[in-house]
């Protein structure tokens, strides 16, 4: 009896071994997406963000980046050029340009705009100070690979304001953060 009872320790034993070794990854990563998730909570949410200024600003460079919770847009303005800048980021079942509301097509599931009170040219100097082209995506910047951008195209510079059209994957949620020489705007991968 003794024999038995033994083999049946080493069996049971063996068996609940097994049963860890085989769990323990599924736990692990179960646990690694949960904290992933938890580490990307944003609260953002997705309506229109506003800030309104009477200082004129100029635009320099556009550039993105990609993030393991989101995706960025930054709007280069010069350092000290206003100390708050105005904008609208929403989004919009269609993008069209300012001043001739001629449709720009936009891939993604959902369309971003954003507009910076910041215009592409300098009048003071008579001088280009951005170079982005109507109606074209946005030079310099390469989207391949990014988890929730799929596009972005210039829309136009009028009336002191540079306009931008994002694709994104779906209507996720951003924030819009302004800093003394840009305007960062970042949409999260997911809610």
């Amino acid at each position: 009896m003794r024999k038995a009872s033994r083999g049946a320790l080493l069996a049971a034993t063996a068996t609940v071994s097994l049963s860890l070794v085989v769990a323990a990854p599924a736990a692990f990563a179960e646990a690694s997406a949960g904290a992933t998730a938890a580490a990307c909570a944003t609260g953002w949410g997705s309506l229109m963000k506003t800030a309104s200024s009477s200082a004129p600003a100029y635009l320099t460079n556009v550039r993105t980046g990609s993030h393991d919770c989101y995706d960025r847009i930054v709007f280069d303005i010069p350092a000290g050029s206003t100390s708050r800048l105005g904008y609208y980021v929403q989004y919009v079942d269609a993008f069209e340009q300012d001043g001739s509301g001629d449709p720009i097509p936009v891939s993604g599931g959902a369309i971003l705009e954003v507009r910076v009170q910041a215009a592409s040219y300098d009048m003071e100097n008579q001088k280009v100070t951005y170079p982005g082209k109507a109606k074209q995506p946005l030079p310099g910047v390469d989207l391949t690979g990014y988890k929730t951008f799929r596009d972005a195209k210039f829309g136009a510079s009028f009336e002191g304001y540079s306009q931008v059209g994002v694709g994104v994957r779906a209507r996720l949620p951003f924030k819009v953060t302004q800093l003394s020489d840009k305007l960062v705007v970042d949409v999260a991968h997911s809610w």
